[in-house]
């Protein structure tokens, strides 16, 4: 007390000198002496309210307690009082034990005289039930069956109460009873009779399906109440619980099922689109099965069995065990896709369940897959592996009747332009098209993969693996054929006999044209059935494409231009000659039948048809430079040497006429090859010897692939370079050799000088 006196004083001096740090603040001392004591006086009042109230509480308290001891005693002496009486009464319930066994057999009994008019007329109930059953009155029909059973279910309950062990009597009366469960099972055979056909009854007898559920309603409410007093007593009358709900729905199931299983109305054998007509009468099937039960069978049932969710769960799970069956037969490339386009594209479609009649109860992107993704997979796989054979034996049928075509005594069509073409390009892309369009009915993937795919076979159809022997004979379609191949077996066989096949050189020319065709048929594949970002591996591919199909091309022109240098060989035999110099009109048939030949050549299109111009242009002025080194004369003096580089150079702008006019529908000018014959004949024509060195070196510098032995035949062909001349030009322009521009095209190169002119020339 005394501390608290302490903290108190303390408290007070600490707060005294708060107020009085000023010396103008003495004068409101008696301020603040009020101040505090009306401070005092409110906590000294609320302290006593405070005290006051804790100790009327703690007054009501003690009486309650009071008054609770005074309960508890009167409680204590009633126990006591009811104890003694329960003593006493003992002996007394124990004597009305006869009493309590006559209120059973009473009760008993009154159950007995209760159902006694049923009981005797329990035969007659049973045939009147039958004969309702017969007629379709199913509801009077199920209301006298629960008359029966009630009756059978309240006796069979009173002698279960009375002697539960006593199973004789149970018996009894289960046999006297004997036909009201055959009665129930009649009964349910027609209620499943008519669910199994409640989408054409729902439309024909609405209320015969509406008695129906009201039966089986009637039924649920039994089974509920039996359990429940099963839960009392532990009794169960025979045949209970029914629950003919469940079984309703397990009728409507096996219902689906078979009605979709008895869609297929054919087979392989009797028809090949067997599989199309199953899976479209499915779809028209459900399609109708389902809005007839959004629209009316919902009406004939209760909301809570939400019918329509429950048929549209069957439906789609028959559908997936229908799906998985057919996806384990085996089969075709055709059905294969029919079935997976039908499962993954027509199933969510607006033509099914994405119907705008069934849109607001069905939701499509919630619904289960009908196949797996690992059963979908494992048909693409097999799909694909068939596709790929397919493709292969329709290459090479494609190929088998173009070879026939090959042969004919009859030119090959022409397109619309007039170029010739065969049917092979028409026949392949049509072929992929047809397998493009059925893969985008699938998915987007398929339909890359399937471009993949027709892009590498028609890679290997037309690469050749193995160039064979010139004097193999054709084998006939083999696996491994190619395009490329057959086209040089055709080649072959011709130059072992020219005049067969008779229209060789215009089927030649179809062959090139194809090449040119598959390019464009490729690119137009690629444009309309590729995406942007697909894989980069199928843009790779078309490099590599062209580069074969302009190799197939080139050779296919090497061929014709080999079949035209064939025939002027002769003539090309005769130039640089006596006779050549004495007046020869060899060059004037070199450019008929190089002319004749290129207007054949107009069927071949523009883009091979002008690398051939330029190819025979470059190779005719070759053979004419070749006629000139190989030293076929050897002029004897300058007039000889002047009169023959004038031949050269009216006949060098004979053959630029001849290739300008060939070349002049390109737009663009020709290389000047036949200056190169010009350039051989002022180095024949000159008369000063001493400028020779000068002239050759000019030569070099120009033509840089010009060799040694070139130069040796070249001043032999002149006829006045002494040897030591000739070494010398020689050696001096080793010490110099001239370098090619990029853009130089080799003419001399593939020129080969006879040995013995070159020996001459060596040290």
């Amino acid at each position: 007390m005394k501390e608290t006196d302490r903290e108190a004083v303390a408290t007070a001096v600490q707060r005294v000198a708060g107020m009085l740090q000023r010396p103008d603040q003495l004068d409101k001392v008696e301020q603040y002496r009020r101040r505090e004591a009306r401070k005092k006086a409110s906590v000294e009042a609320r302290l006593k309210a405070a005290i006051q109230s804790q100790l009327d509480g703690v007054r009501t308290g003690l009486s309650q307690l009071h008054s609770a001891l005074s309960d508890v005693k009167d409680i204590q002496r009633s126990l006591a009082d009811v104890s003694k009486d329960w003593r006493q009464s003992i002996n007394t319930v124990e004597s009305l034990k006869a009493v309590k066994d006559a209120v059973v057999r009473h009760s008993q009994l009154a159950a007995a005289v209760e159902n006694l008019k049923n009981i005797f007329s329990v035969p007659e109930i049973v045939r009147e039930t039958q004969d309702l059953i017969e007629q379709g009155a199913l509801l009077q029909a199920h209301r006298k069956l629960m008359d029966l059973e009630c009756s059978r279910d309240g006796l069979m309950y009173e002698q279960y109460r009375m002697d539960s062990g006593n199973a004789r009597d149970m018996s009894l009366i289960h046999s006297y009873f004997g036909s009201t469960q055959a009665l129930s099972d009649e009964l349910a055979k027609q209620l499943w009779m008519v669910l199994q056909r409640s989408l054409v009854t729902v439309r024909r007898d609405p209320t015969l399906l509406v008695s129906v559920v009201r039966i089986i309603e009637r039924e649920e409410k039994i089974d509920r109440r039996i359990l429940d007093r099963k839960k009392q007593t532990g009794f169960v009358p025979p045949g209970r619980p029914k629950n003919w709900k469940e079984k309703m729905f397990a009728v409507l199931d096996r219902t689906v099922t078979t009605r979709i299983e008895g869609t297929q109305a054919d087979t392989r054998e009797s028809d090949r689109m067997w599989l199309v007509r199953h899976l479209e009468i499915i779809r028209k099937c459900v399609l109708d099965d389902l809005l007839v039960a959004r629209s009316l069978m919902v009406q004939c049932f209760p909301p809570r069995y939400q019918i329509f969710r429950s048929l549209l769960n069957v439906y789609h799970q028959a559908l997936s065990t229908r799906m998985q069956e057919l996806a384990a037969e085996d089969l075709e490339a055709n059905e294969i896709v029919s079935l997976l386009t039908w499962v993954l594209n027509t199933y969510t479609s607006a033509e099914m369940m994405g119907n705008a009649e069934l849109a607001p109860d069905v939701d499509v992107g919630v619904l289960e897959p009908l196949l797996s993704p690992d059963v979908v997979a494992e048909l693409l796989d097999t799909y694909m592996s068939t596709l790929t054979s397919n493709i292969i034996a329709w290459l090479r049928k494609a190929l088998e009747t173009d070879r026939k075509d090959w042969v004919k005594e009859t030119e090959p069509e022409a397109d619309q332009d007039g170029y010739y073409q065969t049917t092979l390009p028409a026949i392949v892309f049509q072929m992929f098209e047809q397998n493009l369009q059925v893969a985008a009915q699938i998915s987007e993937d398929l339909k890359t993969k399937v471009l993949v795919l027709c892009l590498q076979q028609m890679n290997s159809f037309l690469s050749s693996a193995v160039n064979p022997p010139i004097c193999q004979e054709r084998s006939v379609g083999p696996p491994d054929t190619r395009y490329k191949e057959e086209a040089q077996l055709y080649k072959e066989e011709h130059l072992r006999k020219r005049q067969h096949p008779h229209c060789y050189v215009q089927y030649m020319i179809a062959l090139i044209n194809n090449c040119w065709t598959l390019r464009e048929s490729i690119v137009s594949l690629k444009r309309k059935y590729l995406q942007h970002d697909a894989d980069e591996s199928v843009s790779l591919s078309q490099p590599s494409m062209d580069g074969l199909l302009d190799a197939i091309a080139e050779e296919g022109c090497s061929s014709l231009l080999e079949e035209v240098f064939l025939d002027l060989e002769q003539h090309l035999n005769e130039l640089m000659t006596k006779k050549w110099l004495l007046g020869s009109n060899a060059v004037d048939i070199i450019c008929v039948t190089v002319e004749d030949y290129f207007n054949d050549f107009a069927k071949i299109k523009k883009p091979y048809r002008k690398r051939m111009i330029a190819e025979a242009h470059r190779r005719v002025v070759q053979e004419y430079l070749r006629a000139v080194l190989q030293k076929r004369i050897s002029f004897r003096n300058a007039e000889e040497r002047k009169e023959g580089a004038e031949r050269m150079a009216r006949e060098a702008e004979q053959l630029r006429f001849l290739f300008h006019k060939l070349a002049a529908g390109f737009g663009e000018e020709m290389d000047g090859h036949c200056d190169t014959i010009v350039a051989i004949a002022e180095v024949i024509k000159l008369t000063d010897p001493s400028l020779l060195y000068l002239e050759v070196s000019t030569l070099v510098s120009k033509y840089p692939d010009i060799r040694d032995e070139h130069i040796g035949a070249l001043l032999a062909v002149r006829g006045d370079a002494s040897r030591d001349m000739k070494q010398t030009i020689i050696e001096t322009l080793e010490q110099g050799p001239a370098q090619a521009s990029p853009d130089y095209v080799p003419i001399f190169k593939d020129i080969v000088v006879p040995s013995l002119n070159v020996a001459k020339l060596l040290k």
